[in-house]
């Protein structure tokens, strides 16, 4: 008996279980949060550096100005207040996580909103300050999100809900990639060369107006958990909840091993983000189109990314997330090596979408794995503050590398920038395994 009772865990589900769970209600919430969550990020990143150069700013400008996303590096320090803190009414009103949800997103729209009215190439200030407030109102939203998801379901069912929020995330990178600049042109004055700061303004305002689908999902959602909060009247106890319990918590239950965690989740990443600042103006080097551009990789490579989040998710479940994870960061790494053999054909847009198709694809199945990964290390009853932790350590290194980006490649060149960053991927596969053996022990 005890033999037949040992073995029941390892009872892998049918294949049929496996696909239904993407049609169940939170798993479909998650891909609506999802894209809620992925419209900020490329408005404050990659599609405000298209904005920033036509307006004349220059490109070591341009690769400082992507440590705005550090925010999401320093999520962690006021992710316990999210974690733990009561927002007054709205807390009362809608529950703990879904009240900092809203919260969040009416700050990114806000942010987005500054944006618009202002034009970076008469002040650039005002446009840097309202990045800032879209930065931190998602950080936050990441924050709230992360421990909805993960409180919504089972461990058996985070790499489903992983890949739902991933297709969502992505699906909102095409909005805020190539539909923000689809936007733009349309909104251009016929017969008027050169830069529109109207066109812009109109973009950016249609992009605050898509964040009313992550609004409406969160006021329709069910709060996945209620629990008591922590008494106001006793500071020192709810100190000790919300700042030193999450990380006591997770030192406790994995000792010798945390810094080996820590150490992956730290870099598992770093050969994807630290190439990425630089992969627009790559494009625009190479003489290829914003119409070209927008197509094969805002459109045609986030579908490819798509694809490699449900496939990670499903292998994720079928196989185990530690064999997928390092399947991803082989194929992070290697990806690279494909750019700079790129670099080497001048304008070539069939190699761009082999490219850009077996990228987003590696992209894709080490996300949906590594978002699993994370979350099946949080405890439930910290869940927003060690994900965020987690979470941030993922983006400190490479985004703070990031920066010098530009430098770099106008130093050595594109072939030995991706190169490098290929390299960087290598101690990546020596944590994965050193995990995966910790884990088994």
């Amino acid at each position: 008996m005890t033999s037949s009772a040992s073995n029941t865990p390892q009872i892998k589900p049918a294949w049929i279980d496996t696909f239904k769970v993407y049609l169940e209600p939170p798993t479909l919430r998650m891909l609506l949060l999802g894209f809620s969550a992925g419209l900020p990020l490329l408005l404050v990143l990659g599609t405000l550096s298209f904005w920033l150069r036509e307006a004349g700013l220059d490109r070591t400008t341009i690769g400082y100005l992507s440590w705005v996303g550090l925010a999401y590096a320093f999520k962690w320090v006021w992710a316990p207040l999210v974690d733990r803190m009561p927002i007054p009414l709205l807390t009362r009103w809608m529950g703990r996580r879904r009240s900092w949800l809203l919260l969040a997103q009416l700050a990114v729209m806000a942010g987005l909103v500054a944006m618009s009215f202002n034009d970076p190439r008469v002040a650039l200030q005002p446009v840097v300050w309202g990045a800032l407030a879209v930065a931190f109102g998602s950080a936050t939203q990441d924050i709230a999100l992360d421990a909805f998801r993960i409180e919504s379901a089972n461990i058996n069912r985070q790499a489903a809900l992983a890949a739902a929020y991933q297709t969502g995330y992505r699906l909102a990178m095409i909005w805020a990639g190539a539909g923000v600049l689809w936007v733009a042109a349309r909104a251009e004055v016929a017969g008027v060369a050169g830069y529109q700061h109207g066109a812009w303004q109109t973009a950016y305002l249609v992009m605050a107006a898509s964040m009313l689908l992550g609004v409406l999902t969160v006021l329709l959602s069910p709060e996945p958990l209620r629990r008591a909060m922590p008494s106001a009247k006793n500071a020192r106890e709810w100190l000790r909840g919300a700042l030193i319990e999450p990380f006591a918590d997770f030192l406790h239950r994995y000792g010798k091993q945390a810094l080996l965690i820590l150490a992956l989740i730290a870099i598992y990443r770093i050969s994807d983000v630290v190439m990425g600042i630089m992969a627009n103006p790559f494009y625009v080097d190479m003489g290829y189109t914003k119409d070209e551009v927008a197509a094969v990789t805002k459109i045609f490579g986030v579908i490819m990314t798509l694809v490699g989040a449900f496939v990670g998710g499903v292998l994720s479940m079928r196989f185990g997330v530690m064999r997928v994870l390092m399947l991803g960061a082989v194929l992070s790494a290697a990806t690279n090596l494909l750019f700079a053999a790129l670099s080497t054909r001048g304008h070539d847009l069939t190699a761009l979408i082999f490219v850009i198709s077996a990228d987003n694809l590696a992209s894709g199945i080490a996300s949906a794995a590594f978002i699993a990964y994370l979350s099946s290390l949080t405890n439930i009853n910290y869940s927003a503050t060690q994900y965020a932790l987690f979470s941030s350590m993922m983006l400190l290194a490479p985004k703070f590398l990031a920066g010098y980006s530009g430098r770099y490649v106008d130093a050595f060149g594109y072939q030995n920038f991706f190169i490098g960053t290929s390299l960087l991927g290598l101690p990546v596969l020596l944590l994965v395994w050193l995990a995966s053996r910790a884990r088994q022990a």
